[in-house]
C-alpha cells in the first residue's frame, strides 16, 4: 500500500496448498523476517509465502519511490478435494470497515474471515453477519481483539446460528485498523477469496464474467433503513442490456436477497450492474457474484466478484502468468473510453509491453493480457484511463490442474500512483505567533 500504509492479504489456511506471492517491503533495510524485498519500481519480485501449505496473514509496506502503485497479490493452489481450487487475493490497505457478500455456512462450505493487524497498537473488531432474515446476533462475533503484528482467523459457523446459505459479512474495527479478507471453500466445487466490496452505493458494477460461465449467483444486501428494488443489467460487446428472465431483484431492508442467474453470459464475456429500478428511490447496497466454470467432465472451480470502483487514473494487479493464463476484462460503465494496458517486466526478466484498447459506451471487452517481450517469471498488469468515461476492470488467472478448470478473478483497483499534495507558501509571520 502506498504512503507507507501496511496492507494485509490473509492466509489460505487450506491443506496441501502451494502458495506463491508477489510482494514488496521497505525502501532501505527490510526486516530480518521479510519474505522478499523490492529493489526498484517497475520490476516485480516473487517468493513462496511463509509456512509452506498454511500461508499466514501477511503485511507489506512500501515507502518513498516504491510507494506509488505498490501492489501485492497472493495466489494459492489447493489440489485436495476438500477446498479444491485456485485462490487469489490482491491486498488492500488496512482500514476500519469491510464488506464481503456471498459467504455461507451451508453444508459443505468452509468460510472464514482472516484478520491481520499490521499496526503498533491492538485492534478490536466486530463481525456482523446478515442473512435472508436480517442480522444474526451472536456475542462471539463482537469485541474480537487482534494484537499488534498478529493475525487470526474466524470460522463463520462459530459466530453464526445454524446453516445460512447466503451471507453478507461486515467487518468493523471499533478501535485500531486491520486488514480483512474472507476465504470461501465449497468442498470439491471450488474455492477462492471473496473480494471486499465497494462501499454501499445505489449502483454497483461487477466486472469480469467469463464467456464460459456455467452458473452465476448474485447476492445483494440492503441497509436496515430501506428496501431496495434493483434492475439487473449485463454489459456485453455492444453495451448494457437486461438479461431475459433476470430483470430485477427485490431486497428487504437489513437482509440479503439472491438471484440464481444460471448461464447468464450465454458464451459472451460480460460485466454486471445492479442499479435502482426507480431513480427517485436510490438505496445504497453491496453486491457479490459467485461464478462457476465447469469442464466437460463436470469438475469445476469457483470465483467471487464484488462491486468495485472504476480504475481511476491507474490500477494494477500483480502475479500474472504467461502463455495465455491471464485474461483482462474491461467494462466501460458510461461513455466510450480508451485505456492503456501495460505489462511490466517479469520477475525473472523481460521488456515491458503496452497497448491501447478502445471500449464502446457501456461495452465489455476481454483480451488476453499483453505479455512482456522475453518474459521470465510472473509480471504485473497496469490499466490507465486515457480518455472517455469510467472503466471497471478485472483479471482472470486460469491455471488448469489435471482435469479441473482452476481459475481466480481479481478486480483492478486504483493503485494510488498519485496523491494530492497540499499547496504551501512561505509565511515569515509564523515565527511571531
Amino acid at each position: 500500500a502506498p504512503s507507507g500504509a501496511p496492507s494485509a492479504p490473509a492466509a489460505t489456511g487450506a491443506p496441501t496448498a502451494a502458495p506463491a506471492a508477489a510482494a514488496a517491503v521497505d525502501k532501505n533495510t527490510a526486516p530480518a523476517d521479510a519474505r522478499l524485498t523490492l529493489a526498484k519500481p517497475g520490476t516485480p519480485v516473487t517468493a513462496p509465502a511463509a509456512n509452506s501449505d498454511l500461508a499466514p496473514g501477511t503485511a507489506a509496506v512500501a515507502t518513498g519511490a516504491l510507494a506509488p502503485g505498490f501492489t501485492v497479490t497472493q495466489t494459492t493452489t489447493v489440489t485436495e478435494q476438500r477446498g479444491l481450487g485456485l485462490s487469489g487475493i490482491t491486498c488492500t490497505p488496512s482500514g476500519t470497515g469491510f464488506w464481503f457478500v456471498g459467504a455461507s455456512t451451508a453444508e459443505g462450505r468452509t468460510d472464514y474471515v482472516s484478520l491481520v493487524n499490521a499496526e503498533s497498537t491492538a485492534a478490536v473488531v466486530d463481525i456482523k453477519l446478515y442473512g435472508d432474515k436480517g442480522l444474526i446476533e451472536n456475542d462471539a462475533a463482537n469485541g474480537i481483539t487482534v494484537a499488534p503484528g498478529s493475525s487470526q482467523s474466524v470460522l463463520l459457523p462459530t459466530i453464526s446460528k445454524g446453516q445460512v446459505a447466503d451471507l453478507a459479512v461486515n467487518v468493523v474495527a471499533r478501535s485500531g485498523r486491520v486488514g480483512a479478507a474472507l476465504h470461501a471453500a465449497d468442498g470439491n466445487k471450488g474455492a477462492d477469496w471473496l473480494p471486499a466490496s465497494a462501499d454501499p452505493a445505489p449502483t454497483q458494477v461487477l466486472p469480469g464474467l467469463p464467456a464460459d460461465t456455467s452458473s452465476a449467483r448474485l447476492v445483494v444486501w440492503a441497509p436496515p433503513e430501506d428496501d431496495a428494488d434493483l434492475k439487473i443489467e449485463l454489459s456485453g460487446k455492444n453495451g448494457w442490456f437486461v438479461p431475459a428472465g433476470n430483470e430485477s431483484i427485490h431486497v428487504k431492508a437489513g437482509t440479503v436477497a439472491v438471484a440464481d442467474l444460471g448461464k447468464v453470459t450465454r458464451d459472451e464475456v460480460a460485466g454486471l450492474r445492479v442499479s435502482p429500478s426507480d431513480d427517485k428511490h436510490p438505496t445504497p447496497v453491496v453486491a457479490g457474484l459467485r461464478i462457476d466454470r465447469a469442464a466437460a467432465n463436470g469438475k469445476s472451480d469457483a470465483a467471487w466478484l464484488a462491486g468495485t470502483a472504476p480504475v481511476g487514473a491507474r490500477a494494477t494487479v500483480a502475479d500474472n502468468r504467461g502463455g495465455g493464463a491471464s485474461t483482462l476484462f474491461l467494462t466501460s460503465t458510461g461513455e466510450a473510453a480508451t485505456v492503456r494496458v501495460t505489462a511490466s517486466a517479469g520477475t525473472g526478466g523481460g521488456t515491458p509491453a503496452t497497448k491501447e484498447v478502445q471500449l464502446p459506451a457501456g461495452g465489455t471487452v476481454a483480451l488476453p493480457a499483453p505479455e512482456p517481450t522475453g518474459l521470465s517469471g510472473s509480471y504485473a498488469l497496469t490499466v490507465e484511463t486515457v480518455s472517455g468515461g469510467p472503466v471497471a476492470a478485472a483479471r482472470m488467472l486460469a491455471i488448469p490442474y489435471k482435469d479441473v478448470p482452476m481459475f481466480t478473478i481479481q478486480a483492478l483497483r486504483d493503485d494510488r500512483s498519485t496523491v494530492k499534495v497540499p499547496q504551501a507558501s512561505q509565511d515569515p509571520g509564523v515565527v511571531l505567533r
